[in-house]
């Protein structure tokens, strides 16, 4: 009793010294479930044998993270938010302040679906969709790049990653350290997305060389990892796509023209040039063959989300 008293004391001040309000708990910037919330059970979908947790929601309590989300979103986003549109870049400071990204990472709002064992808040998706609804408030531009790194990039990864691939590529996503992305439309395959051409070809490594372009791929120009599909078995079609974990700095990876669109601006969209670019086997996220289960399990959970921006 006396250490979860002291936690609650330090944690309260950090509120205060955020100038956020003092409900529910809250350690080093990150939002604490209360006992009840932490207990969690799997959803019965696709995703429940890949370790989504589903937390049971009490209204009081998902008020209560709305508020502290609006009053961080408020005090830490809307300032900028005309500047980081007005600029057409992602939000990342130059005049001193702290990076915005892990600002929401520090507060915990990258991993609201990840598992308390991977380092996450495990909460679920009702969490989730208040924070893109809360920080939509502030700036449009901001949580459209903040819900393709958080369920886009961070929830796939979460969803379908081998233990390796957890414990090498979320921690840096959680923290805000890095950013994420998704990539699968192309110039000629937009709606029909499993109708794709960007190819892998596997080599007699195991590893596979990707060629191909991908379009209007959010905060593409300074992601760090990517979810990206691809074609490795052109002649099965759909049954043919596997899903890779593309990393910033592979050779033979590549951003091509950055979009200068009318509105999220701040939300960088750009596309992706991969010419005869090297993924090790260890990237194939899922199974080879079995990236439109990926792809389409994910695809009900990013509307969800992008919806409640």
């Amino acid at each position: 009793p006396s250490s979860g008293s002291a936690i609650m004391a330090s944690s309260m001040m950090m509120l205060a010294l955020r100038n956020l309000s003092a409900m529910g708990l809250c350690r080093s910037g990150r939002w604490l479930a209360p006992s009840a919330l932490k207990v969690t059970r799997q959803i019965s979908s696709s995703s429940s044998s890949s370790g989504v947790p589903q937390t049971a929601v009490h209204e009081d309590e998902l008020d209560e993270f709305r508020e502290q989300v609006r009053l961080f979103a408020q005090n830490e986003v809307a300032p900028h938010a005309a500047l980081i549109d007005e600029s057409n870049n992602f939000p990342v400071f130059s005049d001193g302040e702290a990076d915005l990204w892990k600002k929401l990472g520090d507060f915990g709002l990258h991993g609201l679906t990840v598992a308390e064992e991977k380092g996450g808040l495990g909460l679920g998706y009702a969490y989730h969709c208040v924070a893109m609804e809360e920080l939509s408030r502030a700036s449009g531009a901001v949580a459209l790049s903040y819900g393709a790194h958080s369920n886009l990039c961070i929830n796939q990864i979460t969803r379908h990653a081998t233990e390796y691939q957890a414990e090498r590529f979320l921690p840096k996503l959680i923290s805000g350290d890095h950013v994420g992305a998704l990539a699968m439309s192309e110039p000629g395959s937009g709606s029909d997305v499993v109708s794709m051409s960007c190819q892998a070809r596997e080599t007699e490594s195991g590893d596979f060389v990707l060629n191909g372009n991908k379009m209007w791929c959010t905060n593409g120009t300074v992601a760090d990892t990517l979810v990206v599909y691809a074609k490795t078995d052109a002649a099965a079609k759909q049954r043919g796509i596997t899903a890779f974990l593309i990393e910033k700095g592979m050779e033979g990876f590549s951003t091509a023209q950055k979009l200068d669109k009318l509105g999220m601006r701040g939300s960088d969209t750009c596309e992706l040039v991969f010419e005869d670019c090297v993924v090790p086997r260890e990237n194939v996220l899922g199974e080879v063959n079995k990236g439109v289960y990926v792809l389409m399990s994910g695809l009900d959970l990013e509307r969800l989300l992008l919806s409640a921006g």
